[in-house]
């Protein structure tokens, strides 16, 4: 896999890129500015671009524009964006605007090697990667969506371990459950909110955002 990375701090950035370069993930590039960034993804193409929200100059959401504009202008590149605290509005919005290759983890997440690296793998194969404390502030507010009314607490964990785009067979470990039972839940939840039959993975995608945008 070959990755760009775009972090402002320079001990953060070197960290992540041996860190990297330990699970024989490739960092094509490192910067410090959006500006950067937009240039190193369009010269080296790679598949995956790590990015901090909150860059220079102003410090608020020039990760965030440069990696919507990524997903944009390259469909192909994914995106895992990154910040140290929880920021909704800016999760919803990347959330909203792209329903796959896209990834958002709190900085504290990169110190667990596993979670990150699996998390980024994750998104350059075209799937969803939210930590776990994100999902929680974005399911805060109660649902006013009539489908999402009629799921069930257990329909409800297990679509917001959908949103951190768990597996069946890591929602069934993480739940103590069989996978035949995450997979009749998982079923319910397509039913419930209408969706109609489709590719499986899909219906995952379309629920989640569905709870989201709830």
């Amino acid at each position: 896999m070959r990755v760009v990375i775009a972090e402002d701090n320079a001990l953060l950035r070197d960290g992540v890129v041996l860190l990297l370069g330990e699970h024989d993930i490739e960092v094509v590039a490192a910067v410090s500015d959006a500006g950067a960034l937009l240039a190193a993804v369009a010269a080296e193409r790679p598949d995956a671009a790590v990015v901090d929200v909150r860059m220079p100059p102003t410090h608020t959401d020039e990760g965030l524009r440069a990696a919507l504009r990524i997903r944009s202008e390259h469909p192909q590149i994914a995106v895992l964006v990154f910040s140290q605290w929880v920021e909704t509005s800016y999760a919803r919005r990347l959330l909203s605007e792209h329903t796959g290759h896209v990834g958002y983890l709190l900085k504290d997440r990169i110190v667990s090697t596993g979670e990150f690296v699996d998390a980024l793998r994750r998104v350059a194969a075209g799937g969803t990667a939210l930590d776990p404390e994100v999902v929680r502030h974005l399911l805060a507010a109660p649902a006013v969506d009539a489908g999402l009314a009629r799921l069930s607490a257990r329909e409800r964990e297990i679509l917001g371990l959908l949103a951190e785009g768990r597996s069946n067979v890591a929602i069934a470990e993480s739940l103590h459950l069989a996978e035949r039972s995450v997979e009749k839940h998982v079923t319910a939840i397509f039913t419930k909110l209408d969706l109609p039959h489709d590719r499986s993975d899909h219906r995952r995608v379309l629920a989640v955002l569905r709870y989201l945008r709830a």
